[in-house]
C-alpha cells in the first residue's frame, strides 16, 4: 500500500479573511489508505511551517504500516498548506488575472484562511466526520482552529507544542527572519531565486529557536582547538541554511512567517477563552519540557480552557523540534491518553478544576 498524491482544483472565488480574492484555487494532498463505510477511520494531520503534504517523509516515525497512525486500518490525509512551497497556490503560482507569477503581489494568508481552504477539500471529498486531527507547531494552530469553527466535526484532537494565540515572542523571531530576507539585495527582483541568500540567514535563526542552550551544547559542541569556521554550531547552522535553500523559496517563506503570527483563536469570538471553551472535541494537549519558542506554559493554558482536555509533557533534549524527533515518546503520551480514554479516566482535567477552586 503506498500513499498517493491528489491535486484539487477550485474554480469558485475564493476569498481571504483580508479581502483579497483568489479566482481559482490549488491543493495538493496527500492520502494513505482507505476510508471505511462508516467514515470513522479518516486521521488529518496538518504540517508545520516548512513542511508538506508527504507526512509519510516528514513524520515517519509516527506514520506508516504498523505504527500510531497505520494506513492498514485508518486513511491518512495530509494538505500542503496555501503559501507553502509544494504545489498548492502559492507565491510561485501563476496569477490567472496577470499570467504572471504572484511573487511579491501574493497576500497574507491566516490560520483560518488555511482551514477554510481545508473546509473547501473537505466538502469536496465529501468527508463527514474525523475521527482524530493532529499537529504540531503550525500545525497545530491549523487544527486548534478547525476544532473551533467546527466543533462537531473532529472526535479526537491532538495538539503538540502550539499555541492559541502566537506570542510577542514567537512574532519577534519571525520579524527577524523577515528582516534578514529583506535585506538579501536580490529579494526586490521577481524570480523564484530572489532573497534565497537571506532565507538562508533566517533558517539559522530560527534553528536556535527550534533547539536551546543545551541542545546546542551537545549536539553542537566545541571539538578542541577548533576556532572560527572549524566550530561546529558555525558548520551547522550554514548548513541547515543551504539544505532549505535547496527545497524552499524565501517568498513563502515570508509569508508563512505572517501566517504563524496571524493566530489568535479568539479574534472576532469573544477572546481567546470563549473560543477553546466552545471545542467538543476529545483533546490531547501535549507539551515539550524544553521548548524555547512555544513554552509549555502555552499549552498548559490550552489544556486548562479546553473542556475536559488532558495534558501530557514529553522531557527531550531537542527542544520543540522534538514533536518531529521523539516518535516513540510521541506515540507513547498519545497511547496512554487512547487508553484514558477507553477507561473515561481524565487525571489533568480534575487538576486543572483543583487549580481554578485553590485560584
Amino acid at each position: 500500500m503506498q500513499a498517493e498524491i491528489h491535486h484539487y482544483h477550485s474554480t469558485d472565488t475564493f476569498i481571504l479573511e483580508n479581502g483579497f480574492q483568489f479566482p481559482s484555487f490549488d491543493l495538493v494532498y496527500q492520502t494513505w489508505g482507505k476510508a471505511n463505510a462508516a467514515q470513522d477511520n479518516i486521521i488529518w494531520i496538518c504540517h508545520a511551517f516548512t513542511g508538506s503534504h508527504d507526512v509519510a517523509e516528514w513524520w515517519q516515525g509516527l506514520v506508516g504500516p504498523g505504527k500510531l497512525f497505520n494506513p492498514e486500518n485508518n486513511l491518512i490525509i495530509c494538505v500542503n498548506i496555501p503559501g507553502s512551497h509544494y504545489g498548492s497556490t502559492g507565491p510561485l503560482s501563476v496569477n490567472p488575472l496577470t499570467g504572471q507569477p504572484y511573487f511579491h503581489a501574493f497576500p497574507d494568508v491566516t490560520i483560518r484562511d488555511v482551514v477554510n481552504s481545508f473546509e473547501l477539500l473537505r466538502r469536496h471529498l465529501k468527508i463527514r466526520k474525523i475521527k482524530t486531527c493532529i499537529g504540531g507547531s503550525m500545525g497545530g494552530q491549523q487544527a486548534l482552529e478547525w476544532a473551533i469553527m467546527k466543533p462537531e466535526l473532529i472526535d479526537n484532537l491532538i495538539l503538540v507544542a502550539t499555541n492559541a494565540v502566537h506570542s510577542s515572542w514567537g512574532i519577534a523571531f519571525n520579524e527577524s527572519q523577515r528582516m534578514s530576507i529583506e535585506v538579501d539585495p536580490t529579494w526586490l527582483e521577481s524570480n523564484s531565486q530572489a532573497g534565497i541568500n537571506g532565507m538562508k540567514a533566517a533558517r539559522a535563526t530560527a534553528l536556535i529557536s527550534y533547539r536551546n542552550y543545551e541542545t546546542y551544547q551537545i549536539t553542537q559542541a566545541r571539538q578542541e582547538n577548533s576556532v572560527g569556521g572549524n566550530l561546529r554550531a558555525v558548520s551547522y547552522q550554514r548548513y541547515q541554511g543551504d539544505k532549505l535553500a535547496k527545497r524552499f523559496n524565501a517568498f513563502s517563506y515570508y509569508r508563512l512567517s505572517t501566517m504563524m503570527d496571524s493566530q489568535d483563536v479568539g479574534r472576532n469570538r469573544g477572546g481567546v477563552v470563549a473560543a477553546l471553551k466552545s471545542i467538543q472535541s476529545k483533546t490531547l494537549v501535549i507539551g515539550i519540557k524544553s521548548d524555547a519558542l512555544f513554552p509549555i506554559v502555552e499549552q498548559e493554558f490550552l489544556a486548562k480552557h479546553i473542556p475536559d482536555a488532558s495534558f501530557q509533557v514529553i522531557d527531550s533534549l531537542y527542544g520543540h523540534d522534538g514533536f518531529l524527533i521523539e516518535s516513540g515518546l510521541m506515540t507513547k503520551a498519545v497511547r496512554l491518553w487512547q487508553k484514558l480514554l477507553r477507561l473515561e479516566v481524565n487525571p489533568m482535567a480534575d487538576f486543572f478544576k483543583e487549580l481554578e477552586n485553590v485560584n
